[in-house]
């Protein structure tokens, strides 16, 4: 018998739920030869207001936990990705154009970060903090803490980049308000929906699709975002430089964008995880 296409629904994620656009607004995204691929939502100035919303909300919580607890919610999202792989193949087969043995590369490659990354979680604390040599009878110790709400330009890569971006903040307890890549939008949402089956609390990341020429500078200007990632704004220098003049008033850390996407293929090192990272000096004296 024949039947009728139970057809997805693409909508944004924003504090652990998929509604649609305030606005009522979609956009059409094509597949790899401009034939209709999907509706996604078109996000607003309102809808990034609530993810900035939704991520503070979520900070306290997230941030709060142990590095062990983060690293194995993050572990978790690798394990619900790799039970999804098929969907992901075929969503970055129709996006993009690339043979399946590609596809499954790029899944492959896209389960292994978030792993490396969930191992990062209890050890970046070592690598970065230190016990600081003083005259004196005190202990002087310096620690990382997480910046807090980071919003993120997202790459075009539309997995492996997007899990690259995403994974080393949030395991060094930072929470994310992403703005998905405007061209290949669907596995930012796919994304999404593990991360909402994956233990990892509502909030702590948030997606955005549509037009990140829009949405970008309010979160930018946005004073209870504490950082912005331009990483997909690679080649675009005159925007970037825009959004890291409205980032100053409230004194944002910025990741500026290279002149060309980064090869996401290479291991990533640890300077996505710093960038956002805050140092705490203590001062405690030595007992007799």
């Amino acid at each position: 018998m024949s039947r009728i296409d139970v057809r997805k629904t693409y909508k944004l994620y924003i504090g652990g739920q998929f509604p649609r656009s305030e606005s009522g607004r979609s956009y059409v995204v094509n597949d790899a030869k401009g034939r209709l691929l999907a509706n996604a939502a078109q996000a607003s100035r309102k809808d990034a207001r609530d993810a900035v919303v939704a991520a503070r909300a979520a900070f306290g919580g997230w941030s709060g936990k142990t590095a062990y607890n983060r690293a194995q919610v993050v572990y978790r999202i690798a394990e619900v990705l790799e039970g999804r792989r098929e969907q992901f193949e075929a969503e970055l087969r129709a996006a993009e154009g690339i043979t399946p043995a590609r596809a499954r590369s790029y899944v492959d490659a896209a389960i292994d970060r978030l792993v490396w990354y969930a191992g990062w979680a209890d050890k970046i604390t070592q690598v970065v903090g230190n016990a600081n040599p003083v005259a004196g009878p005190y202990f002087n110790l310096s620690t990382p803490e997480p910046s807090g709400v980071i919003a993120v330009v997202a790459p075009r890569g539309p997995l492996l980049g997007l899990v690259s971006v995403v994974a080393p903040l949030i395991v060094t307890g930072n929470t994310v308000v992403v703005i998905a890549s405007q061209d290949n939008p669907l596995t930012a949402i796919t994304l999404g929906e593990v991360m909402a089956t994956s233990d990892l609390p509502g909030g702590v990341v948030n997606v955005l699709t549509g037009s990140q020429s829009e949405i970008a500078p309010w979160l930018a200007s946005h004073m209870d975002v504490n950082g912005i990632d331009l990483t997909g704004l690679a080649g675009d220098s005159a925007q970037a430089a825009a959004l890291e003049e409205s980032a100053a008033d409230n004194l944002k850390r910025v990741l500026r964008p290279a002149a060309t996407e980064p090869d996401w293929t290479l291991e990533p090192g640890i300077e996505r995880m710093t960038t956002f990272l805050e140092t705490k000096t203590v001062w405690h004296p030595i007992g007799v």
